[in-house]
């Protein structure tokens, strides 16, 4: 029984307690139109009151013209209503009860007469942009950008720092037109002051290239975050200082400097609190970005799998020492050329520990291994890139980007396990040393209004060398690596991994009329790859067990090209926007080790599809298909054995060929400020129709396993549903993800088909009270279900979660989050339940730069979380141990 009551009542108490204060308010309604009746959409209406204890309040007119505004009871206001290219009509109105009143508005006779503006609109609605005036919103207790965009109307931010703006994801966030830093949503909400910011612009179907936008499909949406003018040539920032019991620290500078020329921004991190700077899904955020026009045949791959982002893939620590420093700076020498460079550094010591309930499907007998693992981590890596933007005229933009990354990570630990076949300790080091360069060039050029080209090559290099060494008194692996018999078995492994290669990309956009455009594409990818491996034995008398005289040791060089010839046409009908291409694809690789050759050849017609359904510019249908062919990269070509882990052996196989994809999407959208309606709805499907596959040997926990192409076509679906309205000062919230995946598992010579199902269903209230307490909460119920032929699980994650925010007594601020996860084992008969608290109370008085602030993270001292997963034949119910309570005085000094 998911015991939550006591929980819930104390919820429902502080939303009773808000809802008490919030104020009663009354509807003024009705359509905006004009002299010929004609629906005015986007007119702004604004109420200013006559008593200053009051807010102006707002609205905007939807796309038929009817406005609503909630007003004040009892309230006068001077209600303004204006609309591009009409005369502002201005009358007063006495707030008493629910009213309707239509509102008509007379063409400007002579536009030139009204040249001053007497206030600043608080939304404006334009094509693809929307301008939120901050002062409209905010009432002066904000101190991030984060507090300033939770209050804008159609904008979300999440815990970490991701930005949703109606509905969907930023991608990119620029300060003054220009991207900051990276472009990371995260560094830029958590980071810039909230004073210094007059406007957010939310962007639709951002181009940093103005004339390709209409040409580039392009899913970007940008915040761009305008200054107010006394910080346009300015200094600014803040910087906070903490300490706390058992030598708990925190460091944080934050210092800016804007200037029409000039931008220099330093962000620095100092603390061992277990906060993170930089984590792996900023990384994978970072390089995504680069060079996103190009069609990249290792694109697939996922920077997951590199061992860079292994090391940064933990966020949960028992101990964490973090030291972080980014810098930036941008200059501007003309109208025409920028540079714009940065540099992130990052040092870390880590300390993990998670213990494993492995439960494995093997058919003949399922068994449990029960897994500690321990690690001591330190982590060193620094980031950079230069840009070189020159724009000699409206009509040509040039670009050159170069990054660089270096990378130094090393890792002490022990792995325990014991199952019915094995109890055994391993202690393990790892040492991986990286680096990687990119060199970007980027020419797009506009000769006529029907004639544009854009050229993108990149040349990259990486190197990778990991190192490992597993030391354990017992023999393991038995009979898949040739152990010699020793008191203490000590085995090294050397990996190296390096890659060249060069893309190249060729458009033409043919713009033959407004609703009609041919786009050619011509292109080349060249890949090159050496992989090497060596594994030996070092025994007790200094001695070497070389491997490699028993099949181990890989040396092996990879070629692989594709040339690619295309052709899209684009069309608009009426509300319909579709673009259909095909791709002719030649493809070369080979192969070579241990002196011999395999070549191989093969071509393909490779189908796109885009279809969109603008209904309105905030209610849009999209369907999208494509066909894609994926090669395998050399460490699953290699034709001698690899030591993976501990309990796994692999062997590649040079033979393998292409893999084949078809996806399918259809998402829906719609977006209502009037009505404050947010709609997401999306559904995916995924073929496989020929795939690489891993076959596996079970023997206890032991695996052998082998690369091998399968035929046999597997399905995967996924969906997604997010829903939310604002109703005065509450705002009700729906989200929902789901996945259905039918695959194939190949282990001990069976073939069986698995079927994995999971559903995550979360419903949340949030309000936005102006004087009162707001509280966010919500519930969320995360069923999985693993079926195999003889085996089937179900692991159900439950959580409630609150979060508070109450700004009091004028100069207070109060945080404070709640989490409550109940998990549950089915198969197990497993169940725990934990929680996470933190709050802050924040003390800053009107006018003073200096800010004083107690915080406390997991208030309730809990030890660890619980998660699980599933795998061909594995399902995996994690423990995982986290920092204990930490208490903290923070001071803060706003330049």
């Amino acid at each position: 029984m998911y015991q939550s009551k006591p929980y819930f009542k104390l919820v429902w108490f502080l939303f009773i307690l808000t809802s008490s204060q919030a104020q009663y308010t009354v509807v003024l309604k009705g359509n905006i139109i004009d002299s010929n009746s004609r629906r005015l959409f986007n007119s702004n209406i604004l109420a200013f009151p006559k008593s200053n204890n009051n807010n102006t309040r707002f609205s905007i007119s939807n796309n038929d013209g009817a406005y609503a505004l909630k007003l004040q009871q009892g309230e006068t206001y001077s209600i303004e209503v204006s609309y591009l290219g009409y005369e502002k009509q201005v009358f007063e109105h006495t707030a008493l009860k629910n009213e309707t009143k239509d509102i008509v508005l007379v063409p400007k006779t002579n536009e030139l007469d009204e040249v001053v503006l007497e206030y600043k609109i608080p939304i404006e609605v334009k094509d693809d942009t929307i301008t939120y005036q901050t002062d409209a919103f905010v009432n002066g207790q904000e101190r991030k950008l984060r507090e300033v965009l939770k209050k804008l109307p159609g904008i979300e931010v999440d815990r970490e720092g991701n930005v949703t703006s109606q509905g969907r994801k930023v991608t990119k966030v620029l300060v003054e037109d220009k991207v900051f830093f990276t472009g990371n949503s995260k560094l830029a909400v958590n980071n810039i002051p909230a004073d210094a910011v007059d406007q957010v612009q939310v962007l639709d179907n951002y181009n940093k290239i103005g004339f390709l936008k209409g040409l580039q499909d392009s899913d970007d949406l940008a915040l761009n975050i305008k200054l107010k003018e006394d910080k346009k040539k300015f200094a600014f920032g803040d910087v906070e200082v903490g300490g706390g019991a058992t030598d708990r620290y925190i460091v944080h500078p934050n210092l800016f400097y804007y200037s029409p020329k000039t931008t220099v921004n330093f962000i620095g991190d100092l603390n061992n609190i277990g906060v993170k700077s930089f984590t792996l899904s900023d990384y994978l955020e970072f390089n995504g970005g680069f060079g996103k026009l190009m069609g990249d045949i290792r694109g697939y791959l996922s920077l997951s799998n590199d061992g860079f982002a292994q090391f940064l893939g933990n966020n949960d620590f028992t101990a964490n020492i973090n030291r972080f420093g980014a810098f930036n700076l941008r200059q501007s020498f003309d109208k025409k050329t920028d540079i714009n460079s940065f540099v992130i550094v990052n040092s870390s010591d880590t300390q993990t520990e998670e213990q494993t309930l492995n439960t494995y499907n093997n058919d003949n007998a399922p068994f449990d291994e029960n897994r500690r693992v321990t690690n001591s981590l330190g982590t060193f890596f620094v980031l950079g890139k230069f840009s070189l933007e020159h724009e000699p005229n409206r009509d040509t933009d040039l670009a050159a980007n170069t990054f660089v990354k270096l990378t130094n990570n090393d890792n002490t630990g022990t792995i325990g396990t014991q199952s019915p076949t094995q109890d055994n300790t391993f202690n393990t080091v790892t040492e991986l040393d990286a680096i990687d360069l990119k060199q970007n060039v980027e020419y797009s050029k506009r000769f006529s209004k029907s004639q544009t080209i854009s050229i993108e090559t990149t040349l990259s290099y990486q190197k990778n060398t990991p190192n490992t060494n597993w030391v354990t008194d017992q023999a393991f692996l038995s009979g898949l690596i040739p152990l010699q018999d020793a008191d203490l078995f000590d085995v090294r492994q050397q990996k190296r991994t390096q890659t060249t290669a060069f893309d190249f990309l060729l458009k033409d956009y043919w713009v033959l009329n407004n609703f009609n455009h041919i786009y050619t594409t011509v292109g080349a990818n060249v890949l090159l790859e050496d992989f090497t491996t060596a594994e030996e034995q070092v025994l007790g008398n200094g001695e070497i067990n070389d491997f490699s005289n028993n099949g181990f040791g890989n040396d092996l060089d990879y070629r692989l090209s594709d040339a690619f010839l295309g052709l899209e046409y684009k069309f608009l009908t009426g509300i319909f926007t579709v673009k259909s291409g095909l791709f002719y694809h030649s493809y070369q690789w080979r192969n070579t080790q241990e002196g011999n050759r395999i070549t191989n050849a093969t071509s393909a017609l490779l189908p796109e599809l885009n279809a969109e359904a603008e209904f309105n510019t905030s209610q849009k249908l999209r369907f999208r298909y494509r066909q894609q062919l994926r090669f395998p990269r050399a460490n699953r070509l290699m034709g001698n054995f690899l030591l993976n882990s501990f309990n796994t052996v692999l062997l590649g196989n040079p033979n393998l060929s292409n893999e084949r994809f078809h996806s399918y999407s259809l998402s829906y959208y719609k977006f209502s400020l009037f009505r404050g309606l947010n709609l997401n709805a999306g559904i995916f499907y995924n073929k496989k129709t020929q795939t690489i596959k891993n076959t596996t040997l079970l023997a206890g926990i032991d695996q052998f396993v082998q690369y091998t192409m399968f035929n046999e076509p597997e399905n995967s679906w996924s969906g997604n549903f997010n829903f939310s309205k604002k109703m005065g000062a509450i705002k009700l919230g729906v989200e929902s993800r789901g996945n259905y995946n039918e695959f194939f598992q190949l282990v001990n010579d069976n073939v069986s088909k698995n079927i994995s199902r999971s559903l995550t269903l979360t419903g949340k209230v949030e309000t936005f009270f102006e004087k009162a307490p707001n509280l966010e909460m919500g519930y969320t119920y995360q069923p999985s279900i693993f079926t195999t032929v003889s085996f089937t699980n179900e692991l159900t994650n439950r959580e409630l979660f609150a979060n508070l925010s109450y700004d009091f007594l004028e100069d207070f601020q109060l945080k404070a989050d709640f989490r409550r996860v109940d998990y549950q084992n089915i198969a197990q008969n497993t169940q725990n339940t934990f929680d996470l608290a933190n709050a802050s109370l924040f003390y800053q008085k009107e006018d003073s730069p200096w800010g004083f602030e107690v915080s406390s993270t997991n208030l309730f001292n809990t030890q660890f979380k619980r998660q699980n997963s599933f795998s061909d034949f594995l399902i995996s119910d994690q423990t995982t141990f986290i920092i204990p309570r930490i208490v903290l005085l923070k001071i803060s000094y706003k330049l």
